[in-house]
């Protein structure tokens, strides 16, 4: 699957926008999608170090219209955390010379917000 079809849409709520802080962010995921392609699609698509992803399933809720009684179709979420530690690495050079490497990575998602 490509990284576009794994991960629909962002779930922006209340519980949503409290773990924004901490490197969590929420998306309504594709439902065959295991956990490493999650990662891998979340890191592809917006340049950040995933830690860790945790799944859920969610179940359709009853609907009602008028007299026609409904269901909405399940859904799976993903909850991925990304790395918002920003560090240096150093290391030594053929001659023996220390080198500082920047990171590669973004410590924030900024189109999720719509920025």
């Amino acid at each position: 699957m490509l990284p576009e079809e794994i991960i629909v849409k962002p779930i922006i709520t209340e519980k949503s926008n409290d773990g924004l802080q901490e490197g969590k962010y929420t998306f309504k995921v594709n439902k065959k999608a295991t956990k490493v392609e999650i990662a891998k699609a979340v890191e592809k698509l917006f340049n950040v170090k995933v830690l860790k992803v945790n799944t859920m399933n969610v179940k359709g809720k009853k609907k009602r219209v008028g007299y026609h009684v409904g269901k909405t179709s399940d859904w799976k979420k993903a909850v991925v955390t990304i790395d918002t530690e920003l560090s240096e690495k150093t290391y030594l050079t053929k001659g023996g010379k220390a080198t500082k490497a920047t990171k590669k990575f973004k410590d924030s998602i900024d189109e999720f917000m719509g920025a």
